[in-house]
């Protein structure tokens, strides 16, 4: 259960980039961004939210081998949520989880990001 847990909210994304509303560009986005970073993806679905306006967002989850990425958009608010979580399973993977990281925050160049890692390890003691 070792593994790094990344999330980023993302603000002042530009609202006009084709990733805040078209689930098709985001989709590549996202697969282009795993593979660079050495991740296999096994699975995917994208959804944009009705109607088809300039405000209407897109959720993307992107099943990885090693764990996932979650991707919200809010173009009416100029505003992405980020989670990657890698599991470090027979090696260390903390490296491709920040390289995806990194990978998805020069695409979306937000004005401000507040980023959270979390180290998730195996439990000392059985919960209760």
């Amino acid at each position: 259960m070792n593994g790094l847990h990344l999330t980023a909210d993302l603000h002042g994304v530009d609202p006009a980039l084709a990733v805040m509303r078209d689930a098709d560009a985001l989709a590549a986005l996202c697969r282009d961004a795993v593979t660079r970073a050495g991740l296999t993806g096994v699975a995917e679905l994208f959804h944009r939210f009705a109607p088809d306006d300039e405000q209407s967002g897109v959720t993307g989850v992107v099943l990885l081998a090693e764990s996932h990425l979650a991707v919200h958009t809010w173009p009416e608010l100029g505003g992405v949520t980020l989670d990657v979580y890698v599991c470090n399973y027979g090696a260390d993977n903390s490296a491709k989880a920040e390289a995806l990281l990194d990978a998805l925050l020069k695409a979306f160049a937000p004005r401000e990001a507040a980023i959270q890692r979390l180290s998730r390890a195996a439990a000392s003691t059985p919960a209760v």
